[in-house]
C-alpha cells in the first residue's frame, strides 16, 4: 500500500512540473511566420536582420541582431514592439498615446509598446511607464529602476 502511494505522489508530482518544464520555444525559419506578421516586419524592420524566430504555445517571437524585439499572437497580430534604445515605428502607436505622450512628456520616445486585453502598456526612452486602459486613459504610471 505505501508503495502504491509513493508511485501515485511520484506521478501526480512529475505531472504539476510537467508545465515547469514544457518547451519553451523552438526556432522557426523565418518564412514560417503568419503572413500578417511578416508584412509587419518587412514594412517597419526591414533594415534589421532577425537573429532568432521562434514559435512557442501562444506566440511568435522575433529577435533581431540589433536587440529590438517583436512578438506576435498565433495568427500574426502584434502583441509587443520592444525597440529597447530607439523609438517604435510610429504608425504601430494608437493616436490617442501619442497625443499624451506628445503633450505631457515633450515628445519622448516611445521604446517599447505591449497591447493587451486590458490596454497598452508603454515604456518611454526616459524609462517612464504608463498604462493606459482599452479607452486610452491613464491608469498607472511607473519609472523603470
Amino acid at each position: 500500500m505505501k508503495k502504491t502511494k509513493l508511485f501515485l505522489l511520484t506521478v501526480l508530482a512529475l505531472v504539476l512540473c510537467i508545465p515547469a518544464f514544457a518547451d519553451e520555444g523552438r526556432i522557426i525559419p523565418f518564412e514560417q511566420l503568419p503572413d500578417a506578421a511578416k508584412t509587419l516586419l518587412k514594412t517597419y524592420f526591414a533594415d534589421k536582420t532577425p537573429l532568432i524566430v521562434k514559435v512557442d504555445w501562444d506566440e511568435y517571437e522575433v529577435i533581431y541582431q540589433s536587440g529590438e524585439k517583436v512578438e506576435f499572437d498565433l495568427s500574426g497580430n502584434w502583441k509587443e514592439v520592444n525597440c529597447r534604445t530607439y523609438a517604435v515605428p510610429a504608425a504601430l502607436v494608437p493616436e490617442q498615446i501619442k497625443a499624451v505622450v506628445k503633450t505631457q512628456y515633450q515628445d519622448a520616445a516611445i521604446v517599447k509598446l505591449k497591447k493587451g486585453a486590458l490596454g497598452y502598456d508603454v515604456k518611454l526612452i526616459s524609462r517612464i511607464e504608463l498604462e493606459f486602459n482599452r479607452d486610452f486613459v491613464i491608469v498607472d504610471i511607473d519609472i523603470d529602476d
